[in-house]
């Protein structure tokens, strides 16, 4: 459908993407990663058609159509909600949706009410919407109009937990090809089952989904640094033979020989960025009393902006208490109040009821704005060292390293700094001072994978109480024992993990929409906290006939899969074996035939993973 055809991209004489092929097929659901500033946002771009490669060329079927959802974008402001979705329809303009397709309309009411927006919202002006909100209306424009290729940059920055989930499921039944850049990792997870690393120019790709791709990229990468390492030393043996026997007049002819053979050698490149170095830890807790947070019926009411509004009841009736060392997490919509309450909390907003914080709780708090608050004409270690006090001062340094802010990285200017390296900074203050109740407001929202999760193993050590507003799920799970959910201007208990809480969570709403005809739900309040159960009765004859079909057509498809990866296997090792027979000549030693016969081993490996997890599932 899409081909990329050794495409080569430069800003400013510097190589973004170096001699990048791949092909995009129909229905295809790719994940597309790598390092914040890999290129991973230049790709999608070129794909759209908004930059032009250097070199190379993209060449796409006749007639097929592209959505593009960017990470930033600009937005009309003289519409409604209705009527801007409405410009997309095949058949109705935004001033003749009178006569729009009703299939349309329908459509449009489940998609715009699936990403989270409410009926009464459908007449409000566009421009009343924070970003998040307007990211969402383009995000409903682009899936309503089925685009054969589907290109979405971190689509889920703006999402909550339930809308995520509707996103999920309509991706995984659309006909669209999907390509999506994306941290997080359970969202990319349940959609993906290919994965396109963007590291050093160069993709690397993966016929799985990324929780696989990370153990193979595991392993490549460690066949990459070996190789690497490799010919450094033999580089360094040349040169060394090269400087030693330079003047030499015997040695003359080896000495040419050998400077010819490093001009013609192809160097290798490996990222050898030591992420292990990034080792996260919280200060031991001081030891605060039983009960670090207790709520009883809060109420919060934001006043009118106009004379003929009433107040605006974010939440109402909230009562919970927080046990010393528990670690819970609040989700919901947004809007719907979980970060009115953390600033409430903070005593930054004022309330109705009560809200006791604990005998001797000290509060450590990351706002969701909290890297932006930064000044951007600091360095990075004049950040640090404006607030550290004490004998911290002396370990500043040490600090910086540990967060991958080491050597000259320390005198960077907050202001050319991404996302996550601003929000990695952002953390180090945050430990500046030990506190035993952590509130982190969306603390991962522009951390790569590999920084939550060492974040996440930083707060599952630390021997305080945390409280985390988040709608990453792979980050919450394993965390969090305890759920308080956000909805209706009131919040409800849910013991148990983020995805005990999802799966009641679903089964609650499927509930609320009378379809659990064979599901029983039962909920039993005890001192207002919420468990649900369900039993759901076995499948009927037909659905187990349509099951087993489906099982069947699934496993004769996978059958074929692995066929045609038997046969490449084949092909490889015979190449395989030609390089060793090459090879059996001294002459034959070159560094080029000892990269290829590398490649040919790490590709083999590649599809014997591929052959190994096909015959699996």
């Amino acid at each position: 459908m899409v081909n990329l055809d050794h495409i080569s991209m430069e800003f400013s004489s510097r190589p973004v993407l170096d001699d990048v092929t791949f092909l995009i097929n129909r229905k295809e659901r790719i994940a597309l990663v790598g390092k914040n500033g890999a290129g991973k946002t230049t790709l999608l771009r070129l794909i759209a058609g908004e930059y032009q490669p250097t070199s190379g060329r993209i060449s796409k079927e006749n007639d097929m159509t592209i959505g593009y959802l960017p990470q930033v974008m600009l937005f009309q402001d003289n519409r409604t909600l209705r009527e801007e979705v409405m410009t997309v329809c095949p058949t109705s303009n935004a001033n003749a949706n009178a006569n729009a397709n009703a299939q349309f309309i329908a459509e449009m009411d489940r998609t715009v009410i699936g990403l989270g927006f409410e009926r009464k919202d459908f007449d409000r002006p566009c421009s009343e919407f924070s970003g998040g909100w307007r990211m969402r209306i383009e995000l409903a424009k682009i899936l309503l109009q089925h685009p054969d290729l589907l290109l979405l940059d971190e689509p889920t920055n703006h999402l909550d937990i339930e809308s995520i989930q509707w996103l999920e499921d309509f991706l995984k039944t659309s006909p669209s090809a999907v390509l999506i850049v994306s941290h997080d990792r359970a969202f990319i997870d349940n959609i993906c089952n290919r994965t396109i690393e963007i590291t050093l120019g160069r993709i690397y790709d993966y016929n799985v989904n990324y929780s696989r791709f990370v153990e193979l990229r595991k392993e490549r990468h460690e066949q990459q640094v070996r190789a690497y390492l490799n010919q450094q030393k033999m580089i360094a043996d040349t040169e060394e033979f090269i400087e030693r026997f330079r003047y030499k007049a015997t040695k003359a002819v080896q000495v040419q020989s050998r400077i010819k053979q490093l001009e013609k050698l192809e160097r290798l490149e490996v990222d050898l960025e030591d992420t292990s170095r990034l080792n996260l830890r919280f200060p031991p807790a001081p030891r605060s009393g039983d009960f670090p947070l207790i709520v009883e019926d809060l109420r919060k009411d934001f006043p009118p902006t106009t004379n003929d509004q009433r107040p605006t009841t974010v939440f109402q009736d909230v009562n919970f208490t927080i046990r010393r060392g528990e670690k819970v997490a609040f989700v919901g919509k947004n809007g719907e109040g979980k970060t009115t309450l953390v600033k409430c909390i903070m005593g930054q907003l004022d309330y109705l009821g009560t809200l006791k914080i604990g005998h001797n709780v000290k509060i450590g708090y990351f706002a969701q704005n909290q890297a932006a608050l930064l000044d951007e004409n600091l360095t990075v270690f004049e950040t640090i060292d404006y607030v550290a006090v004490g004998e911290i001062r002396t370990k500043i340094r040490d600090i910086l390293g540990a967060f991958m802010f080491g050597g000259e990285a320390s005198e960077k200017k907050v202001k050319v700094l991404s996302g996550g390296e601003r929000s990695r900074l952002a953390m180090i203050r945050l430990l500046l001072e030990p506190c035993n109740l952590l509130i982190l407001d969306e603390p991962t929202n522009h951390l790569d994978m590999p920084s939550k999760d060492v974040l996440k193993a930083a707060l599952q050590d630390f021997n305080g109480t945390v409280i985390c507003v988040s709608h990453d799920r792979d980050f919450l799970n394993g965390l969090v024992t305890k759920v308080y959910e956000f909805a209706d201007h009131h919040v409800r208990e849910h013991l148990g993990g983020i995805y005990d809480f999802l799966r009641a969570r679903k089964l609650t709403s499927l509930d609320a929409l009378n379809t659990q005809s064979n599901t029983t739900v039962e909920r039993r309040s005890n001192d207002g906290r919420t468990t649900v159960k369900a039993n759901v009765e076995p499948p009927t004859g037909a659905q187990d006939y349509a099951a087993q079909k489906a099982a069947a057509a699934e496993k004769r498809k996978r059958e074929r899969q692995i066929a045609q990866v038997e046969e490449e296997i084949a092909k490889l090792e015979a190449e395989q074996t030609h390089m060793e027979q090459l090879l059996a000549s001294p002459e034959n030693q070159t560094p080029e035939n000892f990269h290829q016969y590398e490649a040919i081993k790490h590709r083999i490996e590649q599809k014997l993973y591929e052959w190994e997890i096909l015959n699996e599932e």
